[in-house]
């Protein structure tokens, strides 16, 4: 198989009435590639599980995972273990970046690329000037940058965007060692943390893994389940920590 595309899902129920699941399998369906998609689900309390049940059933290629509620990190590393494909891409339910922008993304990653072209391990999008996103999300990803730069000395543009490709071999590695985001129990409210895609780009770029960045189209949705002020003491809280293992050494490399 070529491609897995990794969708995680709580409560999304709208979307998923809006036909946000039939825009990336109907795109899906016109490659010639091999793909599938894997549908996780972190423990929805609304009618997200029964609809994906549903529209698994139109298509062979389509798997549903059901976990208990454990944030959305959890989500996304259930998902991208379970890929079969050579490549696995993790992406929002809410189609904030288009599926299609796929397209820029295949011609860097993986195996069997046109000579000359050089090959990746991992591909992320990134986002130009945030259009749409309020005023405090701006300032807060400013703020993001500054310390992350400070910290894990990561130099890439956006460490954020929902949308990264990896080869399943980088996949199964980086997934499998993350520390702080490795371990996940049970919660209540959701949770989409900044600090999980810092620690998998931190560990992808310890173990020896090179990234391409690529702009992507980006659309904001809004979103009841970021708070501008936990979402901004969590995200220092993650990067303190991310760096405090690293001093330890406890990123093997």
């Amino acid at each position: 198989m070529y491609l897995s595309v990794v969708i995680p899902a709580y409560n999304e129920e709208e979307n998923i009435k809006k036909g946000a699941p039939d825009k990336v399998v109907n795109y899906l369906k016109k490659q010639k590639y091999s793909w599938e998609v894997i549908f996780v689900d972190d423990g929805s309390s609304d009618k997200t599980t029964d609809l994906l049940s549903v529209f698994t059933k139109k298509e062979k290629r389509i798997r549903l995972i059901k976990n208990p509620h454990q944030g959305k990190a959890a989500t996304v590393i259930t998902g991208m273990l379970a890929g079969k494909g050579d490549v696995v891409l993790f992406t929002d339910m809410d189609q904030a970046t288009p599926i299609n922008q796929l397209e820029k993304f295949l011609p860097w990653i993986g195996a069997g690329l046109p000579v000359g072209r050089q090959s990746f391990d991992i591909v992320i999008g990134t986002r130009s000037g945030r259009k749409g996103a309020p005023v405090i999300r701006k300032l807060m990803a400013t703020g993001f940058v500054i310390l992350r730069t400070v910290f894990l000395r990561l130099p890439l543009k956006d460490t954020q965007a929902g949308f990264k490709a990896f080869t399943r071999k980088a996949a199964q590695d980086i997934f499998h060692n993350l520390i702080i985001f490795g371990q996940s129990g049970l919660i209540r409210q959701p949770a989409v943390k900044a600090g999980f895609d810092l620690e998998l780009l931190y560990v992808a770029r310890k173990r020896g893994y090179k990234i391409k960045e690529v702009p992507v189209e980006w659309n904001y949705q809004g979103s009841q389940r970021v708070s501008a002020i936990r979402d901004g003491i969590d995200s220092i809280k993650d990067i303190l920590r991310i760096r405090w293992h690293a001093v330890k050494g406890d990123y093997k490399q």
